[in-house]
């Protein structure tokens, strides 16, 4: 297989990241991505290298639509940041807006949610992410308000760590919950069901060791699927569009319309939405984006060292 790491920065701090890091793997199926965030483990960087070996060396399963409806991803930023993105984010409409930054105030969220309903307009749709990042007694003092703010939330993302706070906070707010962390980085990504903890499951294509995998997630727990990613280039993201397309159902937009959050991809035929929506394909590196992009060698042996550890 040939490989080839990146490095490339990021328009808005996401994630407390400036800057996104990863690894492609080019096999007899085409380009797959490799690209846990540093602070994961052994154990769970093995299933995103599965992801990225399953992409690179088997077809993506038969799609069972031609695009996928998106959602525009707005990061903790300023309210005219906030709206500016909205405005520029292909025609989606619906915004994932991110919450619970930490040193970031309750006040800011108001605003940044009020800002991005003024740019989608009444009809539009948003959901918050608070990245697990509450308790339960925070959950249910802040979900209110940050829903009057925006004027009706879709839902809210992961706003507890605990499945049994997540359960809790279901039935005491009307709000509909989704899963993300408790599906894609438990044990038992089925404890969500069986304690009625959520009404949607966020599922991302590497955490959850690729494709095929998440797709029997999808049929074994039951509950409707967004697919989001994992804050990946093209190639990765091309994988996400490749699960949203084969799911039997699709009742939501997908978190795959991340690609505008890089200052530069790896490809000239980028995955960027246009209508609010994807299309379904694979995507290649370009040789010289790639080039641009490539990086530094100490970064790249951390990478192929990580690689060995995985494939080991």
């Amino acid at each position: 297989m040939r490989t080839a790491c990146y490095s490339i920065g990021l328009r808005t701090r996401f994630r407390g990241l400036d800057r996104r890091d990863g690894m492609l793997i080019q096999g007899e199926a085409g380009w797959g991505e490799f690209s846990p965030f540093w602070e994961y483990g052994l154990a769970e960087s093995r299933a995103w290298w599965a992801a990225a070996h399953e992409a690179a060396t088997l077809p993506f399963p038969d799609p069972v639509r031609e695009s996928i409806p998106v959602n525009v991803t707005v990061p903790a930023t300023t309210p005219e940041r906030a709206h500016a993105i909205v405005i520029a984010g292909g025609g989606c409409r619906t915004a994932k807006v991110k919450v619970a930054e930490p040193g970031q105030t309750l006040a800011e969220e108001q605003a940044r949610l009020e800002a991005v309903r003024d740019a989608l307009g009444a009809s539009g749709a948003i959901r918050i992410d608070a990245n697990a990042a509450w308790d339960l007694d925070e959950a249910r003092r802040r979900l209110p308000i940050l829903d009057r703010a925006a004027g009706g939330l879709e839902y809210a993302e992961q706003p507890c760590a605990a499945v049994a706070d997540l359960a809790a906070l279901r039935r005491r707010l009307s709000l509909p919950i989704a899963a993300d962390e408790s599906i894609r980085r438990a044990e038992d990504p089925y404890a969500v069901a069986r304690a009625e903890a959520a009404d949607v499951v966020v599922l991302k294509v590497q955490p959850l060791g690729g494709v095929r995998a998440a797709l029997r997630i999808a049929e074994q727990i039951g509950l409707p699927a967004v697919v989001s990613s994992a804050l990946e280039t093209s190639v990765g993201i091309a994988a996400g569009v490749a699960l949203a397309a084969a799911l039997p159902e699709l009742p939501y937009a997908c978190g795959l319309a991340t690609v505008h959050l890089f200052d530069r991809d790896v490809t000239d035929d980028p995955l960027l939405p246009s209508g609010g929506e994807l299309p379904v394909r694979r995507a290649a590196p370009t040789p010289a984006l790639l080039a641009a992009a490539a990086a530094d060698e100490t970064l790249t042996a951390r990478w192929q060292e990580r690689l060995a550890a995985c494939r080991d």
